[in-house]
């Protein structure tokens, strides 16, 4: 019953939901800079007679909704909804009417989708609470910084955001499905996913002369290419070691006396991911102590821990699993494949019973190229939105206690 009065509700709130994600997709925001985003939401929330509040870092922020503000049914559960709110730094390619107004700031990996989603399952829960109030409380959490490590889940647990909390329950476009459909996976559905900068350093000296000095460019090809071989023959989990960033030198003609290596290393099992920062670090050794290549240069790696693996806890994928058949059909749900991928909301997943679940976001009538996250021309189905908000509302009531 709470399916389908909640998908009735969502045609309500649809046109809403896309306009504010389209707004948003044009004025995206950093890590730590969500500040615009943020007023936006608590004014949204306030309009609706709720208290938002702003979390002391002074973006992102933490809701509740109480299902039965008369209490008339007793005390419930807390169960919480989840979006992250920062955008990537890079530029928006798409040539849309909302496309990013902002250079080197773009919503390329659908914050603006997730967020759009928990507000409208927000709204739905309070049309749904006027009609049919219930015990319980929804906690609605809009989290910043989610792209930087270790990801602004951290600051919303150290501010009490699951303290008292049953069961999470967030969602990611996703694609790779169309719209209509939802991708789930009980147990690890992520990698644990860190970030290291290796920083190397010689004499410097003239190119004309490269048998004098240590050759850092070189040097840096030779990290680049072989640093992954080297840790996956070290491993037996499976991991993936891939550079971001490479930067060294400035003049044609000018052997440089620094360089760096930026990347990230994935884990998808929790063994191998504590082991990160010695794989890495032996490697580099390992490659800068090989013979018959030069002078060798003095090297350091800065290692920084990132996020844990999300691993989605069996009886809330269920629950998940339950409502998103009943709102869609019984071919909607289907399997997904644990991604290379990391995403801060393992954080709350390490804590308690959690489900994250993959949106199919692909119009399914576009018969082009599939735009993958982060992509520069990413972009989504809008429709999507309300069917992520109205599974995300589903969930939450089902935990609550169904009526």
């Amino acid at each position: 019953m709470t399916s389908a009065r909640v998908g009735a509700v969502m045609t309500t709130h649809a046109p809403e939901l896309i306009a504010l994600r389209r707004v948003l997709h044009s004025q995206p925001e950093l890590s730590s800079a969500e500040f615009q985003t943020t007023e936006m939401l608590v004014e949204r929330l306030a309009v609706e007679g709720l208290s938002p509040r702003v979390l002391t870092t002074g973006t992102g922020l933490i809701c509740d909704i109480d299902m039965d503000p008369d209490g008339a049914s007793g005390p419930g559960r807390v169960v919480a909804l989840r979006a992250d709110i920062d955008a990537l730094a890079m530029d928006d390619l798409t040539d849309t009417p909302y496309r990013s107004r902002r250079p080197g700031v773009a919503h390329a990996c659908g914050h603006d989708v997730h967020t759009a989603a928990v507000l409208g399952a927000a709204l739905a829960l309070l049309d749904i609470r006027r009609t049919a109030p219930r015990p319980g409380v929804v906690r609605i959490i809009f989290e910043p910084s989610e792209e930087v490590v270790p990801g602004g889940a951290v600051d919303v647990i150290a501010e009490g955001g699951l303290d008292g909390v049953a069961a999470i329950y967030g969602l990611h476009c996703d694609p790779k499905l169309e719209t209509g459909l939802l991708g789930l996976r009980s147990g690890p559905l992520t990698s644990a996913a860190d970030m290291f900068e290796i920083t190397l350093s010689g004499p410097g000296g003239h190119t004309a002369r490269p048998d004098t000095t240590v050759d850092l460019v070189r040097w840096t090809g030779w990290i680049a290419d072989r640093l992954a071989k080297v840790i996956r023959a070290n491993t037996a989990g499976d991991v993936a070691v891939v550079f971001g960033a490479v930067h060294s030198g400035a003049a044609a003609n000018v052997i440089p006396a620094t360089a760096s290596l930026r990347g990230s290393f994935r884990a998808q099992d929790r063994d191998t991911w504590l082991q990160g920062e010695r794989l890495v670090a032996e490697a580099v050794a390992h490659l800068v102590g090989e013979t018959g290549r030069g002078p060798h240069p003095t090297w350091s790696v800065d290692y920084v821990r990132g996020v844990p693996i999300v691993t989605n806890d069996p009886h809330t994928t269920e629950t998940v699993r339950h409502v998103g058949t009943a709102l869609l059909g019984p071919l909607a749900v289907v399997d997904t494949p644990q991604s290379m991928g990391g995403d801060s909301f393992a954080w709350y997943t390490d804590i308690v019973p959690g489900t994250y679940i993959r949106l199919g976001t692909h119009d399914p009538k576009d018969l082009g190229e599939r735009r993958d996250l982060h992509s520069a021309t990413f972009d989504v189905d809008d429709e999507a939105i309300a069917i992520g908000a109205a599974v995300l509302a589903s969930a939450a009531l089902a935990s609550l206690g169904d009526r």
